[in-house]
């Protein structure tokens, strides 16, 4: 999640928190009803109440972007939409004289709960976020990325959305702290994410990952959709000159990418380890390209055939 004015984060926290309240405000009145058998207008129905549910018009019209990849927001929008569901069979039962299930009534009250303690999990991950920066670069700090990649990971187990992991490497960073010194070469690091954070999609997420590497979680991306994103970065990444040096002499400065699917057969680990397969291979094979990490290849098969940038191996 890219780094956005805390003054409209909190705005926009608040807007949200009124819209859940205003959901479980609405799911209560219609649980009371069905208690005391007390009788419900049309427009109580899922479907009608869906179109003009606050949280409904919130999320998908008036939410900030930079909010969209964030688990805990995915999350907020699966579990609106599953009580939605379930307040739908309760009414139509209700209207056809059959039983109601105890267990159902209580499944609806436990969603509510958890639709408040989803919107308390986006909070302090926003919290957390905002104050475990990289000093350096800007870029989100590794501490807290494991975390957040289980999350999505988790996600992707439930079918809610895929997510892609993509290690970005800045080439020959070394060569410029050795020729320029270590002020020019963190001056390279902050502008790397400033530049990656203005090409990539609002929500997507960049850590501190090493020394000049960047993890980046792109949220709701397969992989075939990550190839494409970082083909556009990688291109416009060297296409200009990223930062100055002692003298006036501007410094160009290209990246190698590893990609790999976050994988909900495996642990996130596993998947970065997989990423970082990838981005050995583009390293080796001489910088500045992105390779996909594939389970059939070893670096000796097939590198002398590396010709094409973007390509899944």
């Amino acid at each position: 999640m890219r780094k956005i004015d805390p003054a409209r984060l909190g705005e926009a926290l608040e807007q949200l928190a009124q819209a859940v309240h205003a959901h479980v405000d609405w799911q209560e009145r219609i649980l009371e009803a069905i208690v005391h058998g007390l009788p419900l207008d049309s427009t109580e129905h899922t479907c009608a109440a869906q179109r003009g549910c606050r949280f409904n018009r919130w999320y998908f019209d008036r939410s900030p972007a930079e909010l969209w990849g964030h688990p805990a927001y995915a999350a907020l929008g699966v579990e609106h939409w599953r009580l939605h569901r379930m307040t739908d069979r309760l009414l139509h039962k209700l209207a056809t004289d059959a039983p109601i299930d105890v267990d159902e009534f209580d499944g609806l009250i436990a969603g509510n709960e958890r639709l408040r303690a989803t919107l308390g999990s986006l909070r302090q991950g926003l919290d957390l976020a905002a104050r475990t920066l990289d000093a350096t670069s800007g870029a989100a700090a590794r501490a807290g990325m494991l975390t957040d990649l289980r999350a999505w990971r988790e996600l992707a187990a439930r079918g809610v959305q895929k997510c892609s992991i993509v290690i970005a490497d800045l080439d020959r960073f070394a060569a410029i702290n050795d020729a320029h010194g270590r002020g020019v070469g963190d001056s390279v690091l902050g502008a790397s994410v400033t530049r990656f954070a203005r090409l990539l999609r609002p929500f997507d997420k960049i850590y501190r990952y090493g020394a000049d590497e960047f993890l980046i979680a792109l949220p709701g991306a397969d992989l075939s959709m990550a190839q494409a994103v970082i083909k556009r970065v990688r291109e416009a990444f060297s296409g200009e000159p990223l930062t100055s040096v002692p003298g006036g002499v501007e410094l160009t400065v290209t990246a190698s990418f590893g990609l790999a699917s976050l994988d909900p057969e495996v642990g996130a680990e596993e998947s970065v380890e997989r990423a970082e397969q990838a981005l050995l291979l583009a390293k080796t094979a001489g910088g500045n390209r992105a390779i996909s990490w594939d389970p059939s290849v070893t670096t000796g098969v097939r590198l002398p055939r590396l010709q094409l940038d973007d390509i899944k191996l």
